[in-house]
């Protein structure tokens, strides 16, 4: 496949997740543009990562900040400036040289790390949003804070003036011997629900409006249940040959 061949494929695959994300929209009645796709592009080069950017997807994931690191590098300059976002976990000691790189970061999962990052924004003079993971399955062994500590790391969050809580993220972990989507759909719901319980008895959670939740597999259950971004990777490199993942 030449490179135009590729091009071709990736602004064919991005059609085609944007197709299927309004299409859930409509079931859900929803409006497409309250959902956001962000491209996952771990396990892909740089290169087409940036094709992904040319194609319009100007929302970009990585899940470990060295990748970040290295593709920010590579597309700097490269035609339209993507929003970079970082869905993996965060060790404090990367913090410093991640942060002034994100617009968003999914995976706020503890009160040292909002402190951390309250301390590296302040001393960098920016503000930066962030998303607090949950736990969905309520699995110690899985990333994400507990559905019960989540209020204590939104309240920590109206006392540090350059990390705001904007929203919540999570990940089904869909039973082996369940409808996957039935049972995606359930922790999707779920994740909604914590949500409007904050919002409806905690001010400092009035901000709190995004939901980050659903990939390639399960993206559509989670736009049934009121994502408002969505983590796709896979989709949108079938095809393609340089990798998968998201």
């Amino acid at each position: 496949m030449n490179g135009d061949d590729v091009a071709r494929r990736v602004r064919g695959n991005l059609a085609a997740v944007r197709e299927r994300i309004a299409a859930a929209c409509r079931t859900a009645g929803r409006d497409p543009a309250d959902v956001r796709l962000v491209g996952v592009t771990k396990y892909v080069s740089a290169s087409l990562a940036g094709l992904l950017l040319e194609a319009g997807c100007t929302d970009l994931a990585e899940s470990r900040p060295q990748s970040l690191w290295a593709k920010a590098a590579a597309l700097a300059g490269h035609g339209p400036p993507p929003r970079w976002h970082l869905v993996g976990h965060l060790q404090r000691n990367k913090i410093r040289r991640t942060l002034p790189l994100t617009t968003l970061l999914h995976s706020l999962d503890s009160l040292r790390l909002l402190e951390a990052l309250e301390q590296e924004a302040a001393a960098a003079g920016i503000v930066r949003d962030a998303l607090v993971e949950v736990n969905l399955a309520g699995d110690p062994g899985r990333t994400g804070l507990m559905e019960a500590d989540v209020a204590a790391v939104i309240e920590a969050a109206a006392t540090t003036p350059h990390v705001r809580i904007v929203g919540l993220m999570g990940m089904a972990a869909v039973p082996v011997d369940a409808d996957a989507g039935a049972a995606a759909r359930r922790q999707f719901g779920r994740l909604r629900a914590v949500r409007d319980d904050l919002a409806a008895r905690l001010p400092a959670a009035a901000g709190v409006v995004e939901l980050s939740m659903g990939m390639s597999g399960d993206f559509e259950e989670a736009i049934l249940e009121g994502a408002t971004l969505v983590r796709v990777g896979s989709a949108l490199w079938e095809g393609v040959g340089d990798g998968v993942g998201g």
